[in-house]
């Protein structure tokens, strides 16, 4: 594809003598929404986690915007992150001492914009989710489902390129994780960002403008045979 935005190819990585990625492989188009599907234990975390640039590979090359993360000091993939990558977790993983307004203002503030303006884009971005009334609130005061919109609004905020979601309702009840969903690939679809969507669930799979399945750390297409 000539719009390939982020790929990682040959992937292999190991925690002790247990081989998580064996070769995976797969790339994102802008503006693309790609489903990772795989069993409990398949390996497709880690090749996100790879992908993102939050765990080194042992070998292999994962190339965004036509930079290798490998190549680039740890400064430079922690602004990457911080600024042209957003995250969606399983549990949110928001910052309990913090009010859902300070968290999604967070990473513009680690960017440096300065609290006014980073609070009022957090406070757009928790209304266009719907939750702007739990800005004031901490994460433990909130649902579960709520939860969840304002770890969207977070990886919205900066306008990132990626989101990478990891299991995203995977902790919640099938009414709200399909809210979670429409919010977070219609979210992504205006502003034009790629998706990297780690689930083991066919119906959120659905969302997905393509799947790649991961079996024994390594990758295939779905139509094709094991």
């Amino acid at each position: 594809m000539s719009d390939v935005l982020l790929v990682g190819t040959d992937l292999r990585k190991s925690f002790g003598k247990t081989p998580a990625l064996d070769g995976a492989g797969m790339s994102v188009a802008a503006g693309e929404v790609v489903a990772v599907l795989g069993p409990s234990g398949s390996g497709k975390s880690t090749l996100l986690h790879c992908l993102a640039g939050i765990v080194a590979p042992e070998s292999g090359t994962v190339v965004y915007a036509g930079r290798e993360l490998s190549a680039m000091g740890d400064k430079e993939r922690s602004a990457l992150r911080r600024g042209e990558f957003g995250f969606v977790f399983q549990f949110g993983q928001l910052v309990p001492e913090l009010t859902c307004l300070e968290n999604v203002a967070l990473p513009l503030r680690l960017g440096g914009t300065p609290r006014k303006a980073a609070e009022a884009a957090a406070r757009e971005w928790l209304g266009r989710v719907r939750v702007d009334e739990v800005a004031d609130k901490r994460p433990g005061e909130v649902s579960g489902g709520q939860g969840q919109r304002v770890a969207v609004a977070r990886a919205l905020v900066t306008r990132p390129k990626v989101i990478f979601a990891d299991e995203p309702t995977g902790a919640l009840d099938s009414l709200s994780g399909e809210e979670v969903m429409r919010l977070l690939v219609g979210t992504a679809r205006e502003t034009g960002a790629a998706v990297v969507l780690v689930t083991h669930e066919a119906r959120v799979a659905a969302y997905s403008d393509r799947e790649v399945v991961v079996r024994d750390g390594r990758t295939r297409e779905p139509e094709h045979a094991w």
